[in-house]
C-alpha cells in the first residue's frame, strides 16, 4: 500500500504535509481513503493562532473535518462495503450519556469530533490520505454526488442546526450576518425552511454578490456603509450571527426586533466580550446558541443527494491536499475566496 500522508499543524502557521502512519485498522473502524475536504473556519483559527474559541492545541493536530473519500478497508460489522463512497460525520456520539440519550447528540459527553484540540490526547482530523472512523459516521452518497459536494455536508449540518434553533422560519424576515461560507449555508437553509425574506450582511463585496444569487433579496455592505443596518433599526424577526465577531453578534442584537430571536453560529473570540445586554433584555431578545449538530448531517446528504442545496455552488478554488498549506493561506483572502477545496492528489 502506498505511503500515508497528512496535512497536520505543528504551530502558528505552521502546517506541514507529512508522512502519516495510521497503523493496523483497529476493531470496530473502517478505513477511509480521502476524496475531498473542505477548509472551514475553525481550521483557519487553528492554523493562525493554534487554537479555536477556547479549545488550545497543546500537540500536533491533523487538521480537517469536512471531509469525504471511499471505504478502503473494514473492520467492523457493518452494512458498508470496500469501494464505497461516503460523506464522513466528524462527530462520534457515544450515544448512551444523558445529552445523547435526550436527543441533544451535539453535546454528547463523550464525543470524539476529528480535527478538534477539544480533548487531550486531540482527535486528529481528515486531512489526511488514510483516516479512520466508525461505521456509523460514514454515510454512503449516491455515484451522482462529487466528492466536493459530500465533504460540504458538515458545515450545512451546522447551519441546519441553525436554523432548527431559529425556529419556524415560515413567513418571518431574516438576516444573516457574515456571508462566510457558513453565513450562506444558512442562507440556503433558511430559504428552504420558508422564511418570508432574506438578508445578508458583511464587510466585503464578493460573497455579498453570491449571497444574492444564492437568494438573498438585501445584502448590506458595512465596508461601504458602516451605518447601513442601524439606518434600517430593529427589522428582522430572526437574526443569524455567522461573523464570529463582537461586532456582528451587537449588530444582530440591534437588527432583531422586539421579541425576537438572534441565533449565535459564529465562534466568537476567546473570553468576555462586550456586547448590548441591555438590548436583550429591553426587547425581550431570545439569544440562543447553536453548537455543531446532530442528526442533522443524515438531513444534508440527503438534502445535497436530492440537488436541494447547491453546496457547490460555493466553491471558489480547489487545490490538491498536498497544497493544504497553500489552500489554507488562500482561504483567508476574503476579497476572491468563499470556500476552498482540498481534493485528492492526482
Amino acid at each position: 500500500m502506498n505511503s500515508a500522508f497528512a496535512a497536520t499543524l505543528f504551530g502558528p502557521e505552521d502546517l506541514r504535509y507529512v508522512a502519516h502512519d495510521p497503523g493496523p485498522l483497529a476493531p470496530g473502524m473502517v478505513r477511509v481513503e480521502f476524496g475531498a475536504a473542505g477548509i472551514c473556519g475553525s481550521d483557519m483559527h487553528y492554523f493562525r493562532h493554534a487554537r479555536s474559541g477556547d479549545f488550545k492545541m497543546t500537540a500536533p493536530l491533523i487538521l480537517g473535518h469536512e471531509i469525504a473519500g471511499t471505504v478502503l478497508e473494514i473492520n467492523a460489522e457493518t452494512n458498508l462495503k470496500v469501494g464505497q463512497r461516503v460523506a464522513v460525520n466528524p462527530s462520534r456520539w457515544c450515544g448512551t450519556c444523558p445529552a445523547c440519550k435526550a436527543g441533544r447528540e451535539n453535546h454528547c459527553e463523550n464525543i470524539y469530533f476529528m480535527g478538534s484540540a477539544s480533548k487531550t490526547p486531540h482527535m486528529q482530523g481528515g486531512f489526511a490520505t488514510r483516516f479512520d472512523a466508525v461505521p456509523a459516521q460514514c454515510v454512503p452518497i449516491p455515484d451522482h454526488v462529487s466528492f466536493r459536494a459530500a465533504a460540504l455536508a458538515e458545515p450545512l449540518a451546522v447551519c441546519l442546526h441553525a436554523v432548527k434553533r431559529g425556529g419556524d422560519l415560515k413567513g418571518r424576515s431574516t438576516l444573516v450576518i457574515g456571508a462566510g461560507p457558513i453565513g450562506l449555508l444558512t442562507l440556503l437553509g433558511a430559504k428552504a425552511a420558508g422564511a418570508g425574506s432574506l438578508a445578508v450582511a458583511d464587510l466585503a463585496a464578493a460573497p455579498l454578490a453570491l449571497a444574492a444569487k444564492l437568494g438573498a433579496q438585501e445584502t448590506f455592505d458595512l465596508s461601504a456603509d458602516p451605518e447601513a443596518l442601524k439606518r434600517n433599526g430593529a427589522f428582522c424577526d430572526v437574526v443569524f450571527e455567522a461573523s464570529g465577531s463582537p461586532q456582528g453578534l451587537a449588530s444582530a442584537i440591534g437588527a432583531a426586533k422586539k421579541g425576537g430571536i438572534v441565533v449565535q453560529i459564529g465562534n466568537q473570540p476567546s473570553g468576555d466580550i462586550p456586547f448590548p445586554a441591555n438590548q436583550v433584555m429591553s426587547k425581550e431578545i431570545d439569544l440562543r446558541g447553536t453548537f455543531r449538530f446532530g442528526t442533522e448531517f443524515m438531513d444534508a446528504v440527503r438534502l445535497i443527494s436530492e440537488g436541494k442545496v447547491p453546496v457547490e455552488n460555493l466553491i471558489t478554488a480547489e487545490l490538491p491536499l498536498s497544497e493544504a498549506p497553500r489552500g489554507l493561506r488562500l482561504a483567508f483572502d476574503r476579497s476572491r475566496q468563499v470556500k476552498v477545496i482540498l481534493t485528492a492528489n492526482i
